[in-house]
């Protein structure tokens, strides 16, 4: 049995209306460009090698929840990057923030 989709317009006009309603904008990219997902792409594809399929099978979603939530963790905060001097993402990032100097910035157009 398959569930019936739903118009796309309508889900378009419900995510755009839900974006509009947390301030948040979407981001776009130019149609047919093939860098438009990639790194999204990358990222999955490491899920799932590393996560999905090497410790499957799951017994539930609450199981894939949990596990993908422990996932994001060490892949933010735990996983050494080579690009980040050996350092996490997240603490290159706040060591990045630290040394911006805000009166050098200029305002975006």
């Amino acid at each position: 049995m398959r569930r019936p989709l739903e118009p796309k317009p309508y889900l378009s006009i419900r995510y755009t209306g839900r974006l509009a309603d947390i301030g948040a904008v979407s981001s776009v990219g130019s149609r047919g460009d093939s860098y438009d997902n990639a790194l999204a792409e990358t990222t999955i594809g490491l899920y799932k090698t590393e996560l999905i399929h090497r410790r499957g099978p799951w017994k539930g979603l609450d199981e894939v929840e949990i596990a993908t939530m422990e996932w994001v963790d060490w892949y933010n905060n735990r996983r050494l990057h080579s690009a980040c001097q050996d350092l996490p993402p997240a603490e290159y990032e706040a060591l990045y923030r630290t040394e911006i100097n805000p009166a050098t910035l200029t305002p975006a157009r």
